[in-house]
């Protein structure tokens, strides 16, 4: 992050403004100016600041209001109060309100640099501690074989470009992570990292979530919402699942990646967003669109560099250095001692199909974590998958010698399980999926060895 900051300053006096906009100036920042605070409102919501410094008494709105519109319109710039009648309860209030720093006037020149100074280290660590979130534990790339590396090696060339990028795979196999990972490695890194599973909120909602509503808009619209376009301004906004978006949305979508521009429900102007979009889906996009689900002018906008992400059963020889890694991952968030896996173990492991991929073989391993007793065997992982202990690629028509019972049951369970995966564990959404009623869904699970609350 540049020392060069962008400052916004409100104040109803024009020779305060016109001093501390000058002092900002020589000092190498930028200074937008404001008299009131209905005005600097909407210019903190129209473009992002560094930091914003307010005046508290001022006519018809004061100060302190508008830093609580500032904070529950979801504004992030620190904000710092200034005041030639300062007192104790108002510094406190400001301080309650989410005020960085309370400022008496006269102010001195070199205190105001000081304190823009603090509020830019405080961005640079909190954007650090962001970055470096997202880069340990659950957000790290971990693979061996040949079959990640080819995947990495397209990630990689495509990173560091604006190129919108469409990650095709299966529900668990990482395309969030991988979408990260692009977003780390480009020139948005220090931006936010944004996400929205179309798939996951409502029809009637969808709108509200990626473009944003003002207060009154719609019924139980009771305060302003900022869209996920809007705070991904300047990073990166990663849309899961796109093939389920409505019809309707994807025509406004493809309004917004044209224009650059998201318009909030109730509201009667654009706002201006500088976002890359990345999206992916565990669907057929180009089935979709002969189909005339999915528009072609959409498709053509976001499938623009296609990544096709293996599932976990073509990418086996990564199983031990992702077993190793989950161990180490979920020992630290737990405090645990970490455990050993017997090669038999792992080779157990390899040797199931994972219909849930990544994410299922997480679970696993949390759950031997939580059951082991010293080092976890063979026999440790074939009770933690009871009803799967071979590979249901080769249950499927393989092993010849299996029961067609035995064989049907351990595809029955694959399909339930990939199903539950993809609808994000929702019950009524996956037996609507398989074509069964809840209760169906229920008995089909409780004889398939699959526990809905724990798996």
């Amino acid at each position: 992050m540049s020392n060069k900051a962008e400052i916004l300053i409100v104040d109803d006096e024009a020779n305060t403004l016109a001093t501390l906009a000058r002092a900002f100036r020589l000092a190498g920042h930028e200074a937008t100016v404001c008299d009131n605070a209905a005005r600097a409102l909407e210019l903190a919501l129209a473009r992002p600041f560094d930091l914003i410094l307010s005046d508290v008494v001022m006519p018809r709105r004061d100060g302190l209001a508008l830093l609580d519109d500032l904070k529950s319109s979801g504004i992030a710039a620190p904000v710092v109060m200034m005041s030639g009648q300062a007192h104790i309860e108002m510094a406190v209030k400001a301080t309650r309100l989410g005020a960085l720093d309370f400022l008496e006037k006269p102010l001195s020149t070199d205190k105001l640099l000081l304190t823009v100074e603090n509020a830019l280290k405080l961005k640079r660590l909190e954007t650090e501690n962001k970055d470096l979130r997202r880069r340990v534990g659950r957000h790290e790339m971990v693979w061996t074989g040949e079959t990640m590396r080819r995947v990495m090696s397209q990630i990689e060339r495509v990173a560091a470009s604006e190129t919108r990028l469409c990650i095709y795979g299966e529900t668990g196999t990482g395309k969030e992570l991988v979408a990260r990972t692009v977003h780390d490695r480009s020139s948005r890194a220090g931006g936010p990292f944004v996400t929205l599973n179309c798939g996951a909120v409502p029809a009637e909602l969808i709108e509200s979530e990626l473009f944003g509503h003002e207060k009154g808009s719609f019924t139980g619209a009771a305060q302003r919402h900022v869209g996920r376009f809007e705070q991904a301004h300047h990073g990166t906004l990663f849309l899961d699942e796109i093939g389920d978006m409505p019809a309707a949305m994807q025509a406004k979508l493809l309004r917004v990646l044209e224009d650059c521009e998201v318009e909030r429900i109730g509201a009667d102007k654009s706002i201006h967003v500088d976002v890359r979009v990345l999206v992916a889906t565990h669907r057929n996009l180009d089935e979709l669109v002969e189909a005339g689900v999915f528009r072609r002018d959409l498709y053509h906008r976001v499938v623009v560099f296609p990544v096709q992400l293996p599932a976990l059963r073509q990418r086996k020889e990564d199983i031990p250095v992702l077993v190793e890694h989950f161990v180490c991952q979920v020992c630290a968030q737990n405090g645990w001692k970490p455990v050993e896996f017997a090669a038999e173990a792992t080779e157990t492991l390899a040797r199931y199909g994972w219909p849930g991929n990544i994410r299922e073989l997480r679970n696993v391993v949390e759950r031997l974590l939580l059951l082991a007793d010293g080092v976890v065997d063979a026999a440790a992982v074939n009770l933690a998958l009871p009803a799967a202990k071979t590979s249901p690629d080769r249950a499927a028509g393989e092993d010849s010698n299996s029961p067609l019972a035995e064989r049907v049951a351990v595809f029955e369970r694959s399909t339930v399980l990939a199903e539950l995966e993809r609808h994000h564990r929702h019950v009524t959404n996956t037996a609507k999926a398989l074509g069964l009623e809840r209760s169906h869904l229920y008995k089909k699970c409780q004889q398939l060895g699959i526990d809905l609350k724990a798996e």
